[in-house]
């Protein structure tokens, strides 16, 4: 990763206004030559005013070493090299002060002024020398020559440092920004990081929830049924023993088939998993979190549902295996039978078959209508059961219940975006009801 602007912003090191200690020393050190600059430049000063030497090495010595707060006030060493160019010193402190001032972040009229300010001081104090020069006989070059040494010098003193600390603070203020967008860029992609794992670990809770689900509505149904057969066979084994043969073998092809669906249930999970195992062996990057989300679960959840069904169709066979278990129950079909999506279809058989395993638990020998009918934009369902005879029958036995199968019905039909609505009867019964859209 690259080093952010915030890391930038709070590695401060260097004593006072200094970010480092190396610029402290590069200040020190130019605030050092310019002092001494300037205190040589004050012998000939004093000289000229008519004041004591001393005065004016002590005036260059400090005008100098203004030098040493171009980070902190740009603006005041530009000002005070302004002041002291008529005493032809500072010349190290102009052009410093000039490229630190345009390598600031400062407004551009005032680097403007000062610049403009600094020429023309340099340009009339050149233009003044080299006129008393000439007119002393120093030159005896012509009268083009004083406006050209004027202007020469004066851009020459100026232009560079002027352009070329527009060019460092442009480049800084670019570097800057590349830095804050490489740390806004890092920012979002933690947060994009953070809400892949969020959504991964909602999806793996959603795909745990339709494993068990399945599982659920897979297995339950028909082990219910086992156990409501098993208990027939105890109660007529002695009384009818043919019966109790033909309710025993009821009980061995029932679990058959709850074995088989467990079985390919359970294969196809592993097959995922072992696909999942692959793909991230064979990833030459670190693991992506969104990789692992429910795999085997997703595979298990519609490979079942779309090569096994279960369908409408059959239920006429799943409401005669809950007649052959001693429950009294018709069907009765509204409308034109039509097919419809597998998600549609297979909710719908669901929904009937999970309503069928609650009547075998907690009313058994109740009799049960289940009604289903095919409208032109949605199919709807009911099973309603009556109040369980009293005494309760022979078939009633005590069937443990995880209190997961309203909820599943529900999460299967609100998810296609339904209406579920179950609850007990004025007459003492319990109805189950629900409407699918059938687009």
């Amino acid at each position: 990763m690259t080093t952010t602007g915030a890391d930038h912003a709070t590695a401060v090191t260097g004593p006072w206004w200094w970010s480092r200690w190396r610029s402290a020393v590069l200040d020190g050190a130019l605030a050092l030559v310019s002092a001494l600059e300037c205190g040589a430049e004050g012998i000939p000063f004093a000289r000229d005013a008519g004041v004591p030497l001393s005065a004016g090495i002590v005036f260059g010595l400090l005008a100098g070493s203004v030098l040493l707060l171009r980070r902190k006030w740009p603006i005041a060493v530009v000002l005070v090299s302004i002041a002291i160019t008529p005493a032809q010193m500072g010349f190290l402190m102009g052009i410093v002060g000039l490229y630190t001032l345009a390598a600031a972040e400062l407004p551009r009229r005032i680097i403007v002024a000062l610049a403009g300010m600094s020429l023309l001081g340099t340009m009339i104090v050149t233009f003044v020398r080299v006129k008393q020069d000439m007119a002393r006989g120093d030159l005896t070059l012509g009268d083009w020559f004083v406006p050209f040494a004027a202007v020469t010098t004066s851009l020459g003193l100026t232009a560079p440092p002027l352009l070329l600390g527009l060019y460092v603070g442009a480049r800084r203020r670019l570097m800057e920004s590349l830095r804050e967008r490489a740390d806004s860029l890092e920012r979002e992609l933690q947060l994009l990081a953070e809400r892949a794992e969020e959504r991964a670990e909602w999806a793996r809770g959603e795909e745990r929830t339709r494993i068990a689900r399945e599982m659920h509505d897979v297995v339950a149904h028909r082990v219910s049924l086992m156990v409501v057969h098993a208990a027939a066979v105890q109660a007529v084994a002695r009384k009818d023993p043919e019966k109790a043969v033909r309710n025993a073998a009821l009980v061995g092809d029932m679990g058959r088939q709850a074995l088989t669906e467990l079985r390919e249930m359970l294969g196809v999970l592993r097959s995922g998993e072992s696909a999942q195992r692959r793909t991230a062996s064979s990833a030459s990057s670190a693991a992506v979190p969104l990789a692992a989300v429910g795999v085997a679960a997703a595979v298990a959840a519609s490979r079942v549902a779309e090569e096994e069904g279960p369908w409408l169709s059959e239920l006429e066979e799943l409401i005669g295996q809950s007649a052959a278990a001693g429950m009294a129950v018709d069907l009765s079909v509204e409308g034109e039978v039509r097919s419809y999506a597998v998600q549609i279809e297979q909710t719908a058989y669901r929904v009937v078959q999970e309503a069928l395993t609650n009547v075998h638990k907690h009313a058994a020998g109740a009799k049960t209508h289940v009604r289903l009918a095919h409208r032109g934009v949605e199919i709807a369902m009911q099973v309603e059961n009556e109040p369980p005879p009293e005494p309760a029958s022979a078939a009633s036995v005590g069937l443990p219940s995880g209190g997961n199968g309203l909820v599943g019905m529900r999460e299967r039909v609100l998810g296609l975006g339904g209406v579920f609505v179950s609850g007990p009867t004025d007459a003492g019964g319990f109805r189950v009801s629900a409407v699918i859209p059938a687009v």
